[in-house]
């Protein structure tokens, strides 16, 4: 499938959907030994003695949980389930929903004003110098560092721009030759993009609220925010541009999806799609684009560039391949950000590899290290993890800490009898060496996918959030896998054309979460259990509303349960359900029971999930709400619109466009989460 197909296809009717069938068109040439041939060999006769085929297996596998209740699912599971909350019912409508004895309320939309000098939002007259001091579109990850008892600063990535719902009268911008873009719209949606930091503090009603008049207040933005390069890659001959000789200045970030905290407060960014932002006048007859003329064109089709998402190449010479080759090596990094100093320059580690980095989730292995676990967010790529060299302590744990510059990254390989390899991806080892194009460990890190290949790591089924528990486990999101074919389907993954995913559980040898070796197994395959030919596995006890499908963001809460929140996308048809929060056990008889704790309104992606220590706030972040699944959704069966929006939450006024939030769950009455 080619852009031009996706683009113009009705099915991808906005561009969330569109971007989720990009990342289904894999990059990678090295498909001899995938995900699912591995998880085929391991599991495929243990599952077929399991009886995994036909409605005989459906009950064999899910036993009644396809014909229970949420109340009678509660009723079976009360006594045991370490999640103490009444189940809310599936559905997809106009607002968000969340289960009974919590409250869920609006903190930050988009344009809201985060400094006390900017404008109110003004969805008919947006301007740059306004929207560099207002909330940024389409909240991701949300990450929060805590000041004292009731204040603390709040970090929340930016994502993308769905401009057909962001300005009147433009519909999709990436449709027909991007007509009807300007310079003016370029300038707004990037300085839509980007980051947030914004300090927030809890009244004596328990309610959360934005201290404007916060000196930590302030947006990160591919507009103007200027940053640097630490590590291997900085100053490279491959990173330096016309606009930076040096190689070690670079402005701004992009497609900041999900991320990370450090142990010692500050902010990672990771920075996922990055090659859609890149344009080119050169294309085929087809309409894509034409890189083989490019030095860099190898590397650039590995990694996508340029997509041709935005018109930002139009306006701006550094985000054109033909002008500036060399700058789409200067994305796709994981960036550290001081919350606490909004002096400090932000940082591309450039030692933790460039690819299209989902998360930065890290954790202190049980040797002192610090280790930071990143997913390649594209089918048929890879796991990684980072490693320090050195371990934290009083000294290390800084922003700009050589804990991000002095490792080793590693990737992944999945061995069929159950064990993990971390292979490590170091210049002079093995094949990564100048005869096969890796003159030094800076080109084995801007070519992270091309170095990975040549190890022989595992291609994954696009791996999303990774989340480490501390103990030496760790979860890993495989959202879907869209374009298996028919000839890969087997007991273990029956799915072609799967749109539902897995869950992998990690226990890293003798629980160290820097070990090089480890074992993992499948903690739940994702979507209808009543459905035989789709091979979900969940645990008995799940009810109807408790499954899903397409995991991606998850968290670990301070008495180590998981919880997942999900982006089905174009996929959202094949479930019916709205995005969600759901309560997944790990642990025990109710292993791979799922329950559903909060629900998106209409076409809206559930990103976050954050909590805070002590388990009594929970952050949500509710992405582009009312463009994924909004042709399907009954009464909505056309493209939503900035004038005739799916749904107008969170405001539901007339002449207000839909707007991506954040969200706080509280206990009512006060306490911790689902204790």
């Amino acid at each position: 499938m080619d852009r031009k197909t996706i683009v113009n296809d009705p099915e991808y009717g906005n561009k969330a959907e569109a971007f989720e069938a990009f990342d289904d068109i894999p990059t990678n040439p090295n498909l001899s030994n995938t995900i699912g041939d591995v998880i085929n060999r391991r599991y495929g006769r243990r599952d077929m003695l399991r009886g995994a085929l036909g409605v005989t297996a459906a009950t064999a596998l899910f036993g009644t949980s396809a014909l229970i209740s949420p109340k009678q699912a509660a009723a079976q599971t009360a006594a045991n389930s370490r999640y103490n909350f009444d189940e809310l019912t599936w559905g997809n409508d106009i607002n968000h929903h969340i289960a009974d004895g919590y409250n869920a309320d609006v903190l930050l939309r988009w344009g809201d004003p985060i400094t006390a000098d900017a404008p109110e939002f003004d969805p008919q007259n947006q301007t740059v110098e306004a929207q560099l001091k207002q909330f940024g579109y389409n909240n991701d990850y949300v990450g929060y560092t805590a000041l004292d008892e009731n204040r603390g600063i709040l970090c929340v990535n930016h994502e993308y721009t769905n401009e057909e719902v962001m300005f009147p009268g433009l519909g999709r911008q990436d449709r027909a030759g991007f007509e009807g873009m300007t310079k003016e719209i370029v300038d707004i949606e990037m300085a839509a993009h980007g980051g947030t930091v914004v300090e927030i503090q809890k009244g004596s009603d328990g309610k959360w609220s934005v201290n404007r008049n916060s000196w930590y207040n302030r947006r990160i933005s591919p507009f103007d925010t200027e940053m640097t390069f630490s590590g291997p890659a900085a100053g490279h001959d491959r990173m330096k541009t016309n606009a930076d000789p040096t190689g070690l200045a670079v402005i701004g970030t992009i497609n900041n999806c999900a991320g990370g905290m450090t142990p010692w407060g500050t902010y990672l960014m990771a920075e996922e799609n990055f090659h859609g932002y890149f344009w080119t006048d050169v294309v085929d007859a087809d309409g894509d684009p034409d890189v083989s003329a490019q030095p860099e064109a190898v590397s650039m089709r590995r990694y996508g560039v340029p997509g041709r998402w935005y018109a930002w190449g139009q306006y701006y010479d550094r985000f054109n391949i033909d002008k500036e080759p060399n700058e789409p090596n200067r994305f796709g990094w994981i960036v550290e950000v001081d919350p606490r100093d909004p002096t400090a320059t932000p940082i591309k580690h450039t030692a933790l590899g460039r690819f299209r980095h989902e998360g930065a989730e890290t954790t202190v292995s049980s040797d002192g290290r610090l280790v930071i676990y990143s997913g390649d967010d594209n089918r048929f790529d890879y796991q990684y993890k980072w490693v320090s060299r050195n371990v934290v302590n009083e000294e290390t744990a800084v922003f700009g800490s050589s804990l991000l510059s002095d490792g080793t990254l590693y990737v992944a390989r999945f061995n069929e009898d159950g064990t993990i390899d971390w292979l490590p991806l170091r210049h002079g080892e093995g094949p990564l060496t100048a005869e096969n194009g890796f003159k030094d460990q800076g080109d084995v890190m801007i070519d992270t996918r091309l170095a990975a290949d040549l190890l022989g790591a595992t291609p994954m089924d696009r791996p999303e959030d990774a989340q480490p528990r501390g103990d030496g486990t760790a979860y890993i999101m495989l959202t879907n896998n869209t374009r298996r074919q028919a000839d890969q389907v087997n007991a273990a993954n029956p799915r072609a054309e799967s749109a539902f995913g897995h869950i992998i559980e990690i226990k890293e040898e003798g629980g160290n979460h820097a070990a090089t070796r480890g074992t993992w197994d499948i903690l739940v395959k994702c979507g209808d259990p009543t459905v035989a030919e789709v091979g979900a596995e969940w645990n008995p006890e799940t009810s109807e509303s408790g499954w899903f499908g397409s995991p991606d963001n998850c968290a670990i809460d301070a008495d180590g349960r998981l919880w997942i929140s999900t982006d089905q996308g174009s996929n959202w048809g094949r479930t019916g359900k709205s995005d969600g929060l759901y309560a997944l056990e790990t642990e025990g008889d109710l292993r791979g029971h799922s329950k559903l704790f909060f629900r998106c309104p209409v076409g809206g992606e559930l990103c976050g999930p954050y909590f805070t220590d002590d388990a009594e706030t929970l952050f949500l972040a509710v992405q582009h709400p009312g463009t994924d699944g909004t042709k399907d959704f009954e009464g909505f069966e056309r493209d939503s619109t900035f004038e005739d929006p799916a749904t107008r939450w969170p405001d539901f006024q007339d002449g207000m466009p839909p707007r991506p939030s954040v969200v706080v769950v509280t206990k009512q009455g006060g306490g911790k989460i689902a204790v």
